[in-house]
Order: structure tokens, then C-alpha cells, then sequence
């Protein structure tokens, strides 16, 4: 089977209408808009209510992405939702195919946090590459707010809810110039939202757990270390493989967890301010779908342009990290 390339050919992006400013969270938790922004950045971020779901967001994100890349959702093969917070336990994927008419798709979910859309473009780019699909769907959606202590300031202050979406096609040229993905699950205690069980007797030999999930717990001070040291890294690994330098990317587009951490990766590897992609300020960490929503917002303001070099990476739960190197357009 002959091997193809990869182009990214369409993004959209869509959050909740609900906004929170660091004013309105300091009505319920101690804090101020001046700590939360020298700290993280974060000026404000969007929140679902309790009518919104996952679904609604993704296939929105879904339908703008499309129409930039002018496929119609019968043309898509593949669609990966890259979440951890699903509108159901078994996934959402298949909930987003059926809204959006997408009858000839496979669909499926992809958990790898706030790493969830730069494994899930590794992931679309080997289904292409190896001529079993040849439009696939790529979605990074969360909402984080369901998961969340609203009375843990450490946590409360930093996340938000959104989706973004691209469409991967199958192209002459490979669009997707290098990776590297990267995993640890000795440090799986730093981040998380830990499962917890209570016995239910079901017969005198014979007893299941009831299962429920803690609100997002996070030891701040490690991930922060976790990503300034491991995200210049890989970055610098998957620029290796493509036989490129630093200096030849366009732009800088990562994971917007901490307005403090992308400066210090731009430092790290000697990235001017000015090639930095940051919406932080507006949303808060919205996890999976904080790259695709930077990626879409500078390509609709037009930053960038068809053939820019993109240097995206990811890093969050698990731990996971990864970076991907790509041009943008055909």
C-alpha cells in the first residue's frame, strides 16, 4: 500500500458563552485578579452550564473546521475526539459523527489530557499516511469545570472549557514534518482526578465497588517543573527528526496552561516573544483543546499564513508530553 502525506487543511474552534473574570471568582474563593494573573496569566475563561455539553462544543469546533478545509461531513473517514471529560463514559466521539452527519465515519475517543491533541495528530496522521483513510477529523475538547473544587483556589483559578478541530487530509507532500511523544506514569500522582471506590456487598462473597472520581487534584510546583524542563526537550527531539533548527520555526503553539511556562519554553530554546501563540488570558487551561483553540485564532486573525512552520506541543496528565513539527495548509 503506497504511503501518502498529510495536510492540515481546516480549523474552528468554539467555547461556552458563560465568562468568569478573575473579579467574579474572587466572589467565592480568596484570591485576587492580580495574584491570579502575575502567576498564571489568566485573565478570564469560559465555563459551561449545566445545559452545555462536550458534544455541543466539539461539533460546533467540527463544523467550522470543515468548512475551512470545504469538506462536507459525508467526506470525513475518521473522526478522534481527544478528551477527558466526556458527556459519557464510554466516549462521545459517536454522539459528535451523528450531529454532524458524518454517517461515513468511524469515530472514536482518545484520552491523553492536556496531551490529547498532539497524540490524537500523530495518531490521524498514521491512518493517512498509510492509505487506509483519507479525511480525518481531529477534535481537542474538554470541560474541565465538572471536575473541578471550586473552593481550592490552587486549581479553581487555572482552567477553562472549549474545543478546537482540524481536518488532516491525505496530500502529495508529508505536512507533518517530525514528532516525538513521550510518557511517565511514575509522576501520574502530580495531576490527576483519582478514582475512589465504596464497597457494596452484593452477597456474603461477593462485593463490588461503587465508583466515583475526586475533583481535579494538581501539585502545581512539579508540573510547572515536569513542563519547563521536558517541553523545550521534545520539542528539540522532534525538530531533530525533521532536520530542522529553532530558527526556522514560525511559530510557537503550546498547551496554554500558565502564561509563566510558555515564556520560559520560548526562553529555553531562544524563541523571540513575537512567535509565540498565547490566548491564555482569555481562556484559562482548557486541556485538550487549548492548542487547536490558539491554532484556529491565529489562523483566522491571520498570523498564520499556508507553509509556516508550526511547532506544537503538548504536556499534561499521565504525565504525557509531545511535540509535533508541522507546515500549515497544502
Amino acid at each position: 500500500m503506497q504511503n501518502l502525506g498529510i495536510a492540515i487543511t481546516g480549523s474552528g474552534s468554539a467555547v461556552p458563552k458563560n465568562s468568569l473574570d478573575n473579579q467574579g471568582l474572587m466572589q467565592f474563593v480568596e484570591t485576587t485578579d492580580e495574584w491570579i494573573a502575575t502567576r498564571t496569566g489568566i485573565r478570564q475563561r469560559r465555563l459551561a452550564n449545566p445545559g452545555e455539553s462536550l458534544k455541543d462544543i466539539a461539533t460546533s469546533a467540527s463544523q467550522k473546521a470543515l468548512a475551512m478545509a470545504g469538506i462536507e461531513p459525508q467526506d470525513v473517514d475518521l473522526i478522534l475526539l481527544a478528551t477527558s471529560t466526556s458527556d459519557d463514559l464510554f466516549g462521545s466521539a459517536c454522539q459528535v459523527q451523528a450531529a454532524l452527519g458524518a454517517d461515513q465515519a468511524v469515530a472514536f475517543d482518545l484520552t491523553a489530557a492536556c496531551s490529547g491533541f498532539v497524540f490524537g495528530l500523530v495518531t490521524a496522521a498514521q491512518y493517512i499516511r498509510t492509505g487506509v483513510y483519507q479525511n480525518v477529523l481531529l477534535i481537542g475538547a474538554d470541560i474541565l469545570s465538572r471536575w473541578i473544587d471550586w473552593e481550592d483556589r490552587r486549581t479553581c483559578v487555572l482552567f477553562g472549557d472549549g474545543a478546537g478541530a482540524v481536518v488532516l487530509q491525505a496530500n502529495q507532500s508529508d505536512r507533518l514534518l517530525g514528532f516525538e511523544l513521550k510518557s511517565d506514569g511514575t509522576q501520574n500522582g502530580c495531576l490527576n482526578v483519582p478514582y475512589t471506590a465504596s464497597p457494596r456487598k452484593l452477597t456474603e462473597e461477593v462485593v463490588v465497588a461503587k465508583g466515583n472520581y475526586q475533583p481535579l487534584a494538581m501539585n502545581g510546583k512539579e508540573v510547572y517543573r515536569f513542563a519547563v524542563q521536558k517541553v523545550p526537550e521534545i520539542i528539540d527531539k522532534a525538530l531533530f527528526h525533521c532536520q530542522l533548527t529553532v530558527g526556522q520555526i514560525d511559530w510557537l503553539v503550546l498547551h496554554q496552561a500558565n502564561q509563566r511556562i510558555l515564556n520560559a519554553v520560548a526562553e529555553r530554546l531562544k524563541i523571540p516573544p513575537e512567535k509565540v501563540i498565547s490566548n491564555v488570558a482569555s481562556y484559562g487551561n482548557t486541556s485538550a483543546a487549548s492548542i487547536p483553540l490558539a491554532l484556529d485564532e491565529a489562523v483566522r486573525q491571520n498570523k498564520i499564513q499556508t507553509n509556516d512552520i508550526i511547532a506544537a506541543s503538548g504536556f499534561g496528565a499521565g504525565l504525557t508530553w509531545g511535540a509535533a513539527i508541522f507546515q500549515w495548509g497544502r
